[in-house]
């Protein structure tokens, strides 16, 4: 069973910065665009930003400018930098890795931005 195990997040004041991190095994994430999403309660999960194995980013246009994603291929590992944090940015952060035809989620993980 292939586990994608996330780390950081937790509660930060609008403007500040977190930093989540993602570790895949090195056979998926090699070949995996890898990803984030996040989800409200009440709302679908949304994508916030992928990366290709070749590096090419995609994020949304809610988060352009303010998070960076990016690979560390030699730790098998996918982060997200989150700056200038609103309290809109709050909800459940999840990892994602996909390869051709199959998807792994990550367990999630709490962001929760005060006003």
């Amino acid at each position: 069973q292939v586990q994608l195990v996330q780390s950081g997040g937790g509660l930060v004041q609008a403007g500040g910065s977190l930093r989540l991190s993602c570790a895949a095994p090195g056979s998926v994430f090699r070949i995996s665009a890898m990803g984030w999403y996040r989800q409200t309660p009440g709302k679908q999960r949304e994508l916030v930003a992928t990366i290709t194995p070749g590096g090419t980013t995609n994020y949304a246009d809610s988060v352009k400018g303010r998070f960076t994603i990016s690979r560390d291929n030699p730790k098998n590992t996918v982060n997200l930098e989150m700056s200038s944090l609103k309290p809109e940015d709050t909800g459940d952060y999840y990892c994602n890795a996909k390869a051709y035809s199959v998807t792994y989620w990550a367990q999630g993980t709490q962001v929760t931005v005060s006003s």
